[in-house]
This record gives C-alpha cells, structure tokens and sequence, in this order.
C-alpha cells in the first residue's frame, strides 16, 4: 500500500524499528517478554458497579493518588484478553505520570483475573462500559481534562465510542494503536501464515476464560461447537455473538467494526495503524472520505501489533507509542 500525504487526516509515520528488531513477529512478540517493561509500579482496584447489574475492575497508578482531580486523567482500554498488566498499559501509565497525570485502565468485563457477575464477557462494541465509567469519574469530582488511549480491541471499542458519543463525549482528546478498524479482514488475517500462531494463543486463552465462568450445562451458547472453534470467526459465532445479543458472527462484525464510526467522531483523534501488523492487512485503512477531520490516522511502514519497539537494547528497550499518543494528548490539554 502507497501512503498518499496530500490529505493530513492520513499521514505517514515517523517510526523507525530498532536495528535489532526489524520483523515484523519480533516486533509484534517482544513486548510480551518478562523484560519487555520491568517496571511494575503498584496498582489500586476498584470495582465499578455497572447500570444493568453486572460490575468490572478499574485498576488505578497508585504513585499518583495523591495527585488532585484537577490533574489530567488517562483512561487505557486494554486489547483482546489484556489487562493492567499488559506492557503496554504499564508504559503509558508510567508515561502519564511522569507529566503528573493519573491514570487507570478500565478493564473489559471478565478481563484482568476479575470475574464479572452477569453470564456474558465483552466484545469489541461494549461502548456502554466507558461512557458509563467516564460520567461516574466527573459526578465523583474529575475536575481535570480526560483523556483515553485504546489498544487493538480496546481502540476499535474507544473509535465507536467516540463516533457515537459526538459531541456528549467527556473526553478532551483520544489515542488507538493498531485498531482492527475492519473486523472481517482482521479475523482473514489471523487465519493465514504464520499468524495463526497468534490466532492459536488468543483462542486457547479466551477458551480457557470461558472454562473459568461456564460449563457445558450454564453456558448459554453451544459449548461443544464452542470448545472445538478453530478460529475466531468460528468462536465469535458461537461465544461471542449469542453472549452479548448479536444475531450471528456476520451481524456482531457488521456492527461492532470501528471504521464505520470515524467520519462521526468530532474530538480530536490520532490512531496508529502499521502496514506490517500480522493482525490484520492494508486493507483496514479506510479511504478519506471515511475519516472525519478530527481524526488523525498515522501509518507506519512497520512496527507489528503493539510493539513500535523504535530504540535502546534488547536489554533496555525503547517505545514509540507511549511518546506518541500522549505527546498528541498533552497538544490538546
């Protein structure tokens, strides 16, 4: 795919790769090793109590409690099956506090070792969750501009939100890394090459949250057909879809895709897409007339799926995306 650059709403990106880690999966799996990102700075949970019934976990930084709700807020939306834990969750937050912003991660329902009450998960259109948290956070005395970041799933969630929310969003201004803007290509995608490795881990680890919260007499959805899916087309319309209302895999991705969304958003937006993300293809990146003004969307030539490692040693790394995102941020405070 050509950048064209005639048009600011889609600009090339500045992102180089590190000398040492150019592929692609390196990219896309350094991130999740244990030295990936040492710093594990302690963290607060709260339990957010959910308008239909159900409830979630919100793990706040908690070096920066004693910062005033006057000061900035970053909420991070985490990808598939991440939590606060995630690395890149942790750099960012780390990030966030070293301007003196708080920060916190609102965790999908199910997700981050907390087990939800009602018999459903989440999915990528669960906007309900972050316009809720977001309008408890001003009642409860948010003073400060908020800000969020989303990644993967959690951008594709945070772009609907926005494209939803319009005007009503509480937010000051938002950042997405590596969306999977067309949920049918994204899902294409992981099923070929080498990224069904990717497709294989994922699957095996939302199976096995599946076994945490059901079993095959309480699930409400075909837990033999469930247990045997092989992608995530096939579990999506066997879990996915039926636990959250969705008439089948096709209606659930024809809603819930965040491309759709991107000519109603209205707060100023950068997401960071890279050409080589083995979760998905060029095909995702909409044309211009699909991107509201208000969105920036920024390709990188590399950089895999949430890694944009662009510096350091293998030893002591150095990341592009938490200097990006909230350098956009901190342009619209």
């Amino acid at each position: 795919m050509t950048i064209e650059t005639t048009d600011q709403r889609i600009i090339r990106s500045e992102f180089k790769p590190a000398r040492w880690l150019k592929h692609r999966h390196l990219q896309t799996m350094f991130p999740s090793l244990p030295w990936a990102w040492r710093k594990r700075s302690p963290l607060r949970r709260e339990v957010l109590n959910l308008p239909d019934g159900d409830d979630t976990a919100v793990d706040w930084l908690q070096d920066a409690d004693e910062l005033p709700k006057s000061a900035p807020l970053l909420v991070v939306l985490h990808g598939l099956e991440g939590s606060a834990e995630s690395s890149y969750a942790r750099m960012i937050m780390d990030a966030a506090f070293e301007n003196g912003w708080r920060s916190c991660v609102l965790h999908s329902r199910d997700c981050g070792d907390y087990r939800n009450r009602l018999p459903r998960r989440y999915h990528a259109g669960e906007t309900n969750d972050i316009r809720y948290f977001l309008r408890t956070c001003h009642e409860q005395g948010q003073t400060g501009p908020m800000f969020a970041v989303g990644y993967s799933l959690g951008g594709n969630i945070l772009l609907k939100y926005l494209g939803e929310s319009g005007t009503d969003s509480r937010l000051t201004a938002a950042g997405a890394a590596c969306v999977p803007l067309d949920l049918y290509k994204c899902s294409e995608a992981l099923n070929t090459g080498f990224s069904k490795f990717y497709q294989h881990y994922l699957l095996n680890h939302m199976k096995n949250s599946v076994r945490q919260k059901f079993d095959q007499h309480t699930a409400a959805f075909d837990w033999n057909r469930a247990m045997s899916a092989e992608t995530f087309a096939e579990f999506d319309d066997a879990v996915t879809a039926p636990l959250h209302g969705f008439a089948g895999m096709n209606d659930y991705y024809d809603k819930c895709s965040s491309a759709q969304f991107l000519k109603d958003i209205v707060r100023p937006t950068l997401i960071v897409n890279s050409l080589d993300d083995p979760f998905m293809t060029p095909g995702v990146i909409p044309d211009r007339d699909r991107i509201s003004d208000h969105v920036l969307l920024e390709i990188a030539e590399g950089g895999g799926h949430v890694g944009f490692v662009d510096g350091g040693t293998p030893w002591r790394p150095e990341y592009y995306l938490p200097r990006r995102l909230l350098g956009f941020l901190k342009e619209h405070l």
